[in-house]
């Protein structure tokens, strides 16, 4: 059985759980639950549809988020002239190290990105970036040769998101700390780019349902109307 916080207890006395609500009154429910002591993360979880089992039926994209995503982002670039991606903001930049030290366990970076011509060798490491949802593909903007466009977006609230095996996705919108208003055009910027990643074909219910949440509190469902 979970246990859960007090602080996470008086939140959801706030509001109904069965109830859904606009956008705009979901973001101001979630604004009125307590803090934590850190400036927690917000979500917007998403529930698809569709069958994770069916490689056809796989969604992931990007989202350039109008507030971006309050996080700063560590982009690490496997390319062969590190010195141009380090130049344009990267964090870490090179090839054959960088390979062997993921090899090795290190991880302490948030976005890879990697050259068309590095990923030859980037794929030597695709079993462990690929689980933890780090590996560079073409169709999320992650592999490229416009290095300093990439690293740029990255930095500015490019958020990433990809379905999970259950068939769900959470996608980051902003921080506690953003307005209201920040979030509201965050979170619908995020909407329409899930929206967006129907798989071509697909003729059943999408979105099953949607919530947004911050790190400790609850989530608040959104309005079925908002699936569409």
């Amino acid at each position: 059985m979970i246990k859960r916080s007090k602080r996470y207890k008086s939140s959801t006395e706030k509001f109904s759980s069965a109830t859904s609500l606009s956008l705009e009154e979901a973001v101001q429910v979630l604004s009125s639950f307590d803090k934590a002591k850190f400036d927690e993360t917000v979500e917007l979880s998403v529930s698809l549809g569709v069958d994770p089992k069916q490689s056809s039926q796989a969604v992931r994209g990007t989202v350039n988020l109008p507030h971006g995503s309050g996080k700063n982002v560590r982009v690490l670039v496997f390319t062969q002239n590190p010195e141009e991606a380090l130049s344009s903001g990267a964090d870490f930049a090179g090839l054959e190290d960088l390979v062997q030290k993921v090899k090795d366990g290190w991880f302490e970076f948030d976005v890879a990105l990697s050259t068309t011509t590095a990923m030859k060798e980037v794929r030597s490491v695709a079993r462990v970036l690929g689980p933890r949802g780090l590996m560079p593909t073409p169709k999320a903007g992650t592999v490229t040769d416009d290095l300093d466009t990439a690293i740029k977006a990255v930095k500015a609230g490019r958020v990433e998101f990809k379905m999970d095996k259950t068939g769900a996705m959470a996608v980051v919108v902003g921080k506690r700390s953003f307005s209201n208003d920040q979030l509201i055009e965050n979170t619908n910027a995020a909407l329409q780019a899930v929206k967006d990643s129907k798989p071509e074909g697909y003729k059943g219910k999408f979105i099953k349902s949607v919530h947004v949440s911050s790190t400790m509190s609850p989530g608040v469902a959104l309005s079925a109307s908002l699936h569409n």
